[in-house]
């Protein structure tokens, strides 16, 4: 079996020579007195070579300005083919580029905002279809399946989970600080108000004015201490006991 030999291009002589035309085209797209010296150059193929120069702008402290010189074949005269600035080793880069729907984080959006969901988000699934997180509800069922008057998307069995992990382990959830320190769980006070469908039995809704979760979904283990079944510390306070005389002892009192 033999091996590919990839050929190392040798630099043109005339294209090497060329540092002031290269120069020169840093100069013209630089601000005055950005271009410094010059760093070496590569050979990138026949009769092309890219010159480096050291980039002077306190911005782009690291970056270089790469200008490519070539000729064409029999002629004399190099030509600049491109001019560009490049990141050198240890140079300032911007932070890589994340799609604006992975920057989304909750309590981003505002008033105003609108935020689409992708046609293939699989959080969600066609109203028409069955088996669906929210086709478990008799009263979903026959939304579904009026064509045409029910939601066009429901929510999927992943995205039901997904939204189960979340508030299961999240603030609303059995481990938080809230929760650990109160004296019954969600599901035994009166202001629980359990949702329907198949997050019935773990997750409902506070509808205690005076709760911190008050309108918020909540877990069935969460807790909080404005439980309705809460019983009242002793408040301190309130009115004295009269005292206790003892009018049938005495105290011997020392001869004078």
């Amino acid at each position: 079996m033999s091996r590919t030999r990839v050929r190392t291009p040798a630099a043109d002589q005339a294209c090497a020579a060329a540092v002031d035309l290269a120069r020169s085209a840093a100069e013209h797209i630089a601000r005055p007195g950005e271009v410094g010296d010059h760093l070496g150059f590569d050979a990138e193929g026949d009769r092309i070579v890219t010159h480096y120069f050291a980039c002077l702008d306190r911005a782009y402290e690291g970056w270089r300005w790469a200008i490519t010189v070539t000729r064409a074949s029999r002629a004399k005269s190099v030509t600049v083919s491109e001019t560009v600035l490049l990141p050198g080793k240890g140079a300032l880069l911007a932070p890589t580029w994340v799609p604006w729907s992975r920057r989304l984080r909750p309590g981003d959006l505002g008033p105003g905002d609108l935020l689409p969901a992708e046609a293939d988000d699989d959080r969600l699934a066609p109203g028409f279809t069955t088996g669906t997180a929210d086709a478990e509800d008799d009263t979903d069922h026959q939304m579904i399946f009026e064509y045409g008057l029910g939601r066009v998307r429901v929510l999927s069995a992943i995205g039901r989970d997904l939204a189960v992990n979340r508030w299961h382990s999240g603030e609303s959830g059995p481990d938080s600080p809230l929760a650990t320190a109160a004296p019954a769980q969600c599901s035994t006070c009166g202001f629980y108000w359990p949702l329907a469908g198949a997050l019935r039995l773990g997750f409902g809704v506070c509808a205690n004015e005076f709760a911190p979760d008050d309108g918020k979904v909540v877990a069935a283990d969460h807790g909080c201490g404005a439980h309705s079944e809460a019983t009242p510390s002793p408040t301190a306070g309130g009115e004295a006991p009269q005292p206790i005389l003892d009018d049938m002892g005495y105290d011997p009192m020392p001869e004078g």
